[in-house]
């Protein structure tokens, strides 16, 4: 398979050879650089007992949860804000890589449930939408 990467401008082709291909075990795929709804792919996996932001909430299709694990490095919306899809939320940094999570609706922000240097996982609530 080949592979088209861009670094400061410049174009390489990389060709990369699948060894084994077990999409089983795979987590479900998202948009790099969105979040996704909790009721648009597959759930993620049951919270664990810790309490933190992967609680269950009260409308799932009202929240964004984060696609990769990571730190948030920042928090760019707040509470009571209005937005529309593709608005910036906050960013995240995973494997040294800033991934940059968007409203995947339009809507007010109802809370913002990490803060800054908050360690996420895959599924953890980020923001609830009224």
């Amino acid at each position: 398979m080949k592979l088209r990467i861009t670094l400061d401008e410049r174009t390489f082709e990389v060709e990369v050879e699948v060894a084994h291909e077990d999409h089983a075990s795979l987590p479900p795929s998202y948009p790099v650089g969105t979040a996704r709804l909790s009721g648009s792919a597959a759930s993620p996996s049951a919270p664990s007992a810790q309490s933190g932001p992967k609680a269950t909430v009260a409308d799932e299709s009202k929240a964004c949860r984060s696609p990769v694990s990571g730190v948030v490095v920042k928090v760019i919306a707040a509470a009571g804000d209005a937005i529309k899809a593709g608005d910036s939320l906050l960013v995240l940094e995973a494997m040294k890589m800033e991934t940059n999570i968007t409203a995947p609706q339009s809507g007010v922000i109802a809370s913002i449930k990490v803060a800054q240097g908050a360690r996420v996982q895959t599924g953890d609530v980020l923001v609830e939408f009224v």
